[in-house]
């Protein structure tokens, strides 16, 4: 055997050991086109870092933005959460003339978080009062930009993992998920880098050139991720259309299926309820500047990744998933301690220490809920 074939081998053997998503690749869904798919992940890790962590901490400390306003705004986008479930649907049954079920969703959803992104800074001006216009026309503005880029983003990530599972065979969805994920992580570890370093030195001027950036982004992103994704198939719009509610009906008479979902809800509202404090925490509590405040989400997404790698080594040795989510919940316990005590003790590396123990948290708990 020559010398290349062997380190071949010895590569594609490595592979799947230590990289647990390596595989997720399969002959329906090639390595390259999986990846480029995986770009609308990164869109939405860059709202959610530009949401809740950048503006989150600019509106409240730089803007003077009052905090109970700015929770109120970032409690927006939350709205479109629980109507998830309807739009997947919806993308499962769209019978269109051009054969489409999913392109139609993910590109009015790019649509939606690019309007929001383009009259957010704008709004947020207005908001904290540096203009002359009626403040009362800013929050309106924003409150309307925060809720178009939730909607967005929502109905982007729903159809696009659907897009992603329709593509990939049975045997490799979990992995593509995993996969997935892990862009999302990837994603928001590069946004709070660059959105740091761009507003390093802050001003009103480049935070909306920041804002707009991400709307540009999202568009181009987005638009090379669904490019020849789905195939065009005219037969469905002849097939029969399916109410919500049989389809509800149908998920919930699996067994445990009720439970599952109130535990995965709890615990994604505890490892969620952190997303509106811990930037505002870090620059008024602990006084760290904008540069330093936007890369805890970096540290945030890097302990998020690691627990996402951990969880699938794990499962892949026969580990049980309720195990696994139930020790991302333990870390969390311990993660959102030491958050609480970095403020009296004034650790900086107390803090940031429970914050990558909330992504690592996070990221166990994520991959054993869903698996």
């Amino acid at each position: 055997m020559s010398a290349a074939r062997r380190l071949a081998r010895v590569l594609a053997d490595l592979g799947p050991r230590y990289l647990p998503f390596a595989d997720a690749a399969t002959k329906e869904l090639p390595l390259g086109r999986l990846l480029r798919l995986s770009l609308f992940q990164v869109t939405v890790g860059m709202a959610a870092v530009l949401l809740i962590g950048t503006l989150n901490r600019v509106m409240i400390v730089e803007l003077d933005v009052p905090a109970w306003i700015v929770a109120v705004m970032l409690a927006l986008p939350l709205l479109a959460a629980p109507f998830r479930a309807l739009v997947g649907f919806r993308s499962d049954t769209h019978r269109s003339v051009l054969g489409w079920r999913r392109v139609p969703y993910l590109w009015f959803g790019t649509l939606l978080q690019f309007g929001g992104f383009a009259i957010m800074p704008f709004a947020l001006l207005i908001l904290s009062g540096d203009t002359t216009g009626p403040i009362v026309i800013g929050q309106v503005a924003a409150a309307l930009a925060f809720v178009l880029v939730g909607a967005g983003l929502h109905t982007t990530q729903t159809v696009g993992l659907a897009l992603a599972t329709d593509l990939a065979p049975a045997h490799a969805r979990p992995k593509v998920v995993a996969l997935l994920c892990a862009m999302l992580l990837a994603g928001m570890m590069a946004s709070a880098v660059v959105f740091g370093l761009a507003l390093h030195d802050f001003s009103a001027i480049r935070l909306i050139q920041v804002i707009q950036g991400a709307a540009l982004a999202t568009l181009i992103l987005n638009g090379i991720a669904l490019w020849k994704q789905e195939p065009r198939d005219t037969s469905r719009k002849s097939v029969p259309a399916r109410r919500f509610a049989e389809a509800w009906e149908a998920y919930a008479a699996q067994p445990q299926a009720r439970r599952r979902l109130i535990a995965t809800g709890l615990g994604t509202a505890g490892f969620s309820m952190q997303d509106i404090l811990l930037e505002p925490y870090g620059g008024q509590i602990l006084h760290l500047p904008v540069a330093a405040t936007t890369a805890l989400t970096a540290l945030l997404a890097v302990g998020g990744g690691i627990g996402l790698l951990t969880a699938a080594r794990w499962l892949n040795r026969g580990g049980d998933p309720f195990r696994v989510a139930a020790a991302g919940a333990v870390v969390g316990i311990a993660a959102f301690s030491a958050v609480v005590f970095a403020a009296p003790l004034g650790s900086g590396g107390l803090f940031a220490c429970g914050v990558a123990l909330i992504g690592l948290g996070g990221g166990l708990f994520a991959h054993g809920t869903l698996t």
